[in-house]
């Protein structure tokens, strides 16, 4: 199945948190990797005020692993990289979401498929559209037309930086 997976990062050395995350998140069986998107850094949405900026972006890959066991690779990195969990929307070290897994649609409490709001962040929706110009958002639809309602002023591409594949 293909799986779409959002990285963000707005605490410590936020680009080599994102690529130390592409790393681990590869470096064990059942998960492939096919493609990353541009960074960007992006204003915070929510959560409390004077937070620093995010990177984001998206991978996309192919696995073999059960949803649950993704989430679990998901949570294990984020772990790796001192995420600790504190005030909803706060700042973090790593995030790693899954945004969708196959056509997989799931309202389970742990891994609600796809994002729950991804349809409405432009720093998920921007990557993942230069990652798969032709990517569609199970339930919701195609990316590219998801994109054309919000506002995406927040959200700048950063040139000067671009993760690698993994090893």
């Amino acid at each position: 199945m293909k799986a779409v997976i959002a990285l963000g990062s707005n605490l410590g050395a936020r680009f080599q948190t994102l690529q130390g995350a592409v790393d681990t998140l590869f470096d064990a069986p059942g998960l492939r990797f096919v493609q990353a998107s541009p960074v960007y850094e992006t204003d915070p949405v929510g959560g409390p005020s004077g937070q620093r900026p995010y990177l984001n972006a998206i991978v996309i890959a192919e696995t073999t692993l059960e949803p649950f066991r993704l989430l679990e690779r998901a949570l294990n990195v984020e772990d790796a990289f001192g995420r600790v969990r504190g005030e909803r929307w706060g700042p973090r070290t790593l995030d790693v979401d899954l945004v969708a897994v196959g056509e997989l649609v799931s309202d389970d409490p742990e891994l609600t498929l796809p994002h729950p709001l991804a349809h409405e962040r432009a720093f998920v929706l921007v990557p993942w559209s230069k990652a798969d110009p032709e990517a569609v958002l199970p339930g919701r639809g195609r990316v590219a037309d998801l994109l054309e309602g919000l506002d995406r002023q927040g959200v700048r591409l950063r040139d000067d930086l671009k993760l690698q594949r993994p090893d």
